[in-house]
């Protein structure tokens, strides 16, 4: 796993539990539970698809890395709130190699 995903696990799960509110943007997501980290999920997601149809015009993606970032990072923190991590979505990532996605899709559970 990349060094910086298992870096970011172990903040978000130390500020999850530990960190005072007042100064971790994290714990005060937190705080404020799993609805404030979804809207703040969708706001990001919004902004990242934005931002891929700006650099498909104008040819600069240095926004569109930015927000994916803000998009992988408020994932992450939905993650930790209901006791997940990174490497979970790793894992599935790497069950899907030598599926084709039409075999991947057929094969979830409807």
């Amino acid at each position: 796993m990349s060094d910086v995903l298992r870096q970011l696990d172990c903040i978000l799960a130390q500020r999850k539990n530990n960190a005072d509110s007042d100064k971790s943007y994290v714990a005060s997501l937190h705080q404020k539970g799993l609805n404030k980290i979804l809207e703040k999920v969708g706001e990001e997601a919004f902004e990242t698809v934005l931002a891929a149809r700006d650099a498909e015009s104008d040819g600069d993606t240095k926004n569109l890395i930015y927000e994916t970032a803000d998009l992988w990072f408020h994932s992450l923190v939905m993650l930790s709130h209901l006791g997940e991590d990174s490497q979970a979505v790793l894992n599935e990532l790497a069950r899907r190699f030598d599926m084709s996605g039409l075999e991947e899709k057929a094969s979830r559970n409807k």
